[in-house]
């Protein structure tokens, strides 16, 4: 099993910035694939960014290079730092890993976490 906790989450101004954080603990090792996915209220949970432990990673399009993904592979830490932060990037932001390394955006990532809000006001 693995355990995914993140954190990081808040309330902003239009244009600012916050930083996720994504702890995971248990099986580790095992994990290929980690994921930031985001849903607002009424939408259908989305993805953000995928990233493997070979580094290579997946935006989504709405992103236009305002977030990065970044992780401590030895630690299975996840970071997602967003900047130029826009209204309708409120929502809910969670954690997801998975022993595939083929996963990308897709949403069967075997482990979620619980989520941290995420609000940006006008």
């Amino acid at each position: 099993q693995v355990q995914l906790v993140e954190s990081g989450g808040g309330s902003v101004q239009s244009g600012g910035s916050l930083r996720l954080s994504c702890d995971a603990s248990g099986y580790t090792y095992s994990i290929c694939s980690m994921a930031w996915f985001r849903q607002a209220p009424g939408k259908e949970r989305e993805g953000v960014v995928s990233i493997n432990l070979d580094g290579s990673a997946a935006y989504a399009d709405f992103v236009e290079g305002r977030f990065i993904i970044s992780q401590e592979s030895a630690r299975r830490t996840l970071y997602l730092q967003m900047n130029s932060l826009r209204p309708e990037d409120t929502a809910m932001y969670y954690c997801a890993a998975d022993q595939s390394c083929t996963r990308w955006l897709s949403l069967e990532y075997k482990y979620w976490g619980q989520g941290t809000q995420v609000t940006v006001s006008s």
